[in-house]
């Protein structure tokens, strides 16, 4: 198994983990950034998917 990655919203920075998910909005821990719903939106400020890139922490 390859380890989860970090992306950023780069509207207002918010991290999503894949290890951590975001469970309060229906995406599961360990679910890969791949299998995020193309519809799922950022929980801070409802930015798209489109606008997350991958970072290292």
């Amino acid at each position: 198994m390859s380890p989860s990655k970090t992306w950023m919203c780069l509207i207002c920075g918010w991290i999503y983990d894949e290890a951590i998910g975001d469970p309060e909005h229906g995406i599961a821990p360990g679910t890969a950034w791949a299998d995020v719903p193309m519809n799922w939106v950022c929980p801070e400020c409802a930015a798209r998917k489109e606008d997350f890139e991958m970072v290292r922490i």
